[in-house]
């Protein structure tokens, strides 16, 4: 047997980076010592209490009254396929409104699905109107729209009042993952006439990945519960199946897994007791805060990084009408290595910023500020060590005006 490598023995001690890119984030110490507390059993009334506390901290933050608000155990994109194979069969028509990386990752999904996939489109660095969504719709009546809220990839936040009501009008189900915005712009589920959105807790909630927060409106809950189908080693006789076609995934069930946060308790998985302290943990935060509040320090600081990004020389990427407020892109100028200014952000100053995606690989840094990290001092020492790290690289950077500006701006 070959010896094993000694560093399988060593505690881990991860370096303290400042994770300035477009998530994770570090997390809040708040939710970390969270997530030291003790265990429990799924089904120990404390647990349940904890489980039915978060149902009611996160209503406020998706913007709705939804009595099924919670979560699906897993990362973000667990709770994209949860609602996803939910809400669509095999067979079903679903127009996506697609803008970046994320709009196509809803492609490949609902595709595995077997769903009639069709697209609205924007380029990158835009959004797509309501007005050619609403010819979409008419085009294709489909039985779900569904879009990004913000995708990261391209730094651009899709406009969705009024949305719900076209979707709607034909008929359809309108599902929306807010992954990158949750905790940082203002939800509006309600208002928006959402049927299903969908978040994770690694951006602008300050949490670890592993937890998706979910809300379901009641139209989608009776759509999905036609749907319900229980495995046999759990059934019950107060729980009956759908007449509906099967839902495709167990793991991803929301039937079962509303049954689950239910009082009826259904014995579906083992909740991720942690996690869920975690995401409990990170709504408190941000209740405590204010929303408003919160919304209005991820906008400063989104500003002051826009801003002093600019002050250096650098153009900024993409429509800054549609601009999300946590995740600014910004062009790498031409005879910069980018791989080379992030590995000297990250070996000089312990700051990581990101890359980039598809066609802007390569082309644009993304920097992020947003959570635990939306913080004035945060934003201008990124912006120092970015102004050093392209001096280093024989960029004509203007010397001191990005930090001034910054503070300026916030």
């Amino acid at each position: 047997m070959p010896d094993l490598d000694p560093l399988l023995f060593g505690e881990i001690d991860p370096p303290q980076r400042l994770l300035m890119g477009p998530g994770p984030v570090n997390a809040h110490p708040r939710v970390l010592r969270a997530m030291s507390a003790d265990l429990l059993g799924q089904f120990d009334p404390e647990m349940t209490g904890y489980m039915n506390q978060v149902m009611a901290l996160y209503r406020p933050i998706f913007g709705t009254a939804n009595e099924w608000t919670m979560l699906v155990d897993g990362t973000a994109r667990a709770g994209i396929e949860a609602a996803l194979v939910s809400l669509v069969a095999p067979g079903d028509t679903v127009l996506v409104v697609n803008f970046g990386r994320f709009g196509l990752l809803l492609t490949e999904i609902l595709a595995r699905i077997g769903a009639v996939v069709e697209t609205v489109e924007a380029p990158w660095g835009e959004v797509v109107q309501l007005e050619a969504i609403g010819e979409a719709i008419h085009r294709v009546q489909p039985h779900v729209v569904a879009t990004i809220h913000g995708d990261t990839s391209t730094t651009m936040a899709q406009p969705l009042d009024g949305l719900g009501e076209l979707a709607h009008a034909a008929g359809a189900l309108l599902y929306v993952d807010a992954t990158a915005t949750i905790g940082g712009m203002e939800l509006a589920a309600d208002r928006w006439g959402a049927d299903v959105v969908t978040g994770g807790l690694q951006k602008c909630l300050g949490g670890p990945s592993g937890s998706a927060p979910i809300t379901i409106s009641p139209r989608s809950a009776e759509h999905i519960g036609r749907r319900r189908h229980v495995e046999q080693g759990i059934r019950r006789r107060d729980i009956a199946d759908g007449q509906g076609p099967r839902i495709g995934s167990n793991y991803f069930d929301l039937a079962m897994i509303m049954d689950y946060w239910s009082e009826k308790r259904l014995n579906h998985h083992t909740e991720a007791t942690s996690m869920l302290y975690a995401a409990r943990e990170c709504a408190r935060i941000a209740l405590g805060e204010g929303l408003e509040a919160r919304y209005a320090r991820h906008a400063s600081a989104g500003r002051a990084m826009t801003v002093g990004l600019r002050a250096m020389g650098l153009t900024v990427f993409g429509d800054d009408a549609y601009r999300m407020t946590n995740v600014t892109g910004v062009h790498i100028p031409d005879g910069v290595d980018g791989e080379a200014v992030r590995t000297m952000m990250r070996e000089a100053f312990e700051i990581e910023i990101g890359t980039a995606f598809g066609p802007l690989q390569g082309k644009i840094w993304r920097l992020g500020a947003m959570g635990y990290n939306a913080m004035k001092h945060k934003v201008l020492l990124t912006l120092a060590a970015l102004e050093a790290c392209l001096r280093a690289q024989g960029y004509a950077v203007p010397l001191g005006e990005a930090v001034p500006a910054a503070l300026e701006a916030w």
